[in-house]
């Protein structure tokens, strides 16, 4: 389990396409990392089978993971966002983050506004349901608060997206990759898991 408050940036050092599969060799500059321990990157919860003294860790990332994140578009030198799993001394400054991918949103723009940034994204319509106003969202493993959210297709007419906006401090901006997406950039998008069991548990009550 994470928290979605980002540790540090990492920098992919290599990616190596097998059949259905890819692995990638990512520079942490952590250095005491366990074999088989849990790391978000980008928001994905991945698990370390290899790492040196120096921080490089080694993740194996299956065709499921990669049909359902953004990762299957790293490349080399590309940075991304690294968060350690949570202890049961952590605080929890940002909310109950699995590292279990739901979409991927896209990126429209930034305007800055004073010292922050206003930021719009394009979410499918199938998480509409799960994101209210106020509430919580990791978006590339960043916990998040939305600001602003709109109804399906309201920007576009027949659109299955709807657009949500988020404000970000300088600190999230500038320690994090959110300052660096480009528009129509992709990113992975987990929704506040509590949403998701009060939508069974009502299912199952029906």
């Amino acid at each position: 389990m994470f928290s979605g408050i980002i540790e540090s940036l990492g920098t992919i050092h290599s990616v190596t396409h097998e059949p259905e599969a890819i692995v990638v060799e990512v520079d942490t500059g952590i250095t005491d990392l366990s074999m088989g321990e849990s790391v978000a990157v980008n928001g994905v919860c991945l698990t370390v089978i290899k790492y040196d003294d120096k921080g490089r860790a080694t993740f194996f990332i299956s065709s499921e993971t990669l049909n359902r994140t953004n990762l299957e578009k790293l490349q080399k030198s590309k940075r991304v966002n690294l968060e350690r799993a949570v202890t049961p001394s952590t605080r929890l400054s940002g909310h109950i983050v699995q590292g279990h991918v739901d979409a991927t949103a896209r990126f429209i723009k930034a305007e800055q506004s004073g010292d922050a940034y206003k930021v719009f994204f394009a979410f499918p319509a199938s998480l509409r349901k799960y994101v209210v106003e106020k509430g919580s969202i990791a978006i590339d493993g960043t916990s998040l608060t939305l600001n602003g959210v709109g109804e399906i297709g309201a920007d576009r007419a027949g659109s299955d997206e709807f657009i949500i906006h988020i404000m970000i401090i300088p600190h999230t901006w500038e320690h994090t990759t959110l300052g660096h997406l480009f528009p129509s950039d992709m990113v992975n998008v987990e929704v506040d898991i509590i949403a998701k069991y009060v939508e069974n548990l009502c299912l199952v009550q029906k």
